[in-house]
């Protein structure tokens, strides 16, 4: 087994939820899962703590709610009874659970309070360690007043745009986040056509990374985060982008990257 890399997080949102992947990232010393309670048609919970409930004590577990059956809901109650769920679906408490894309139920500074209040007293009671908000586009969240989150978590890397960069960065220094998390560094899939037209590799200081691995390791600058959910059904997958995390940024090039992008906006 590798050293554990905290940098790194597997995703769950289009897995299958295999156990021998499970597996096989702790092997790589990735030892973070994302999940949400929408995830596997709604059944994330249940099938990870089913297939995999002794693995899970191994891996520190963040999940979200905000999605139900018939819709999204900020709504208090229905909140509370999600975070209960997911307890005893996954068989053990999540050591996160985040406010999940809450832009889309146009929420104003009130709503937002009051649904984060909610993850603050999970937090209290003992259902989970640490509470935040994901947000899949920051930008109607900007100038709405929250509870300051442990985690915000947001859209990372070469395909967000510059406006929804902007807007991440402000939520960042408006919230003052315990830790910024990144997730989708490569817009969905690695086999976008996108990947076939455009050279990562101009954005480090070495050129022996692969496309993927620079690809993957920019994403943690665009914005700056500290940790990026990934998701892949392929350990072999994982195990390169591992590989790929020493690599250093040109900040150079980066800074001239963000300038273009916003002229072009």
């Amino acid at each position: 087994m590798r050293t554990t890399d905290r940098r790194v997080v597997l995703g769950l949102y289009r897995s299958r939820h295999r156990r021998d992947l499970l597996t096989a990232a702790l092997d790589l010393g990735v030892t973070a899962i994302d999940t949400a309670s929408n995830y596997l048609h709604h059944r994330s919970h249940r099938a990870l703590g089913e297939l995999a409930g002794d693995l899970l004590p191994k891996f520190s577990v963040s999940t979200k709610v905000g999605y139900f059956r018939d819709g999204h809901s900020l709504s208090p109650a229905r909140l509370r009874e999600a975070v209960e769920t997911a307890v005893a679906d996954l068989g053990r408490e999540p050591d996160t659970v985040l406010l999940h894309n809450p832009e889309r139920s146009g929420p104003d500074s009130r709503t937002m309070v009051q649904a984060c209040a909610v993850l603050a007293d999970a937090v209290g009671t003992g259902w989970c360690s640490s509470w935040g908000i994901s947000t899949w586009d920051p930008r109607p969240l900007v100038g709405l007043a929250v509870l300051r989150p442990d985690v915000l978590m947001v859209r990372s890397g070469l395909l967000v745009s510059s406006s929804v960069l902007d807007a991440a960065e402000a939520l960042v220094t408006a919230w003052r986040p315990t830790q910024v998390r990144g997730m989708s560094p490569f817009g969905g899939s690695t086999t976008d056509p996108v990947w076939q037209k455009i050279d990562p590799r101009l954005f480090l200081r070495s050129p022996d990374a692969t496309p993927l691995q620079a690809a993957f390791r920019v994403a943690f600058a665009l914005p700056g985060v500290e940790a990026m959910a990934v998701g892949t059904d392929h350990a072999e997958h994982l195990r390169e982008l591992c590989g790929g995390l020493e690599h250093e940024i040109d900040a150079d090039v980066l800074r001239a990257y963000r300038q273009l992008l916003r002229q072009s906006a």
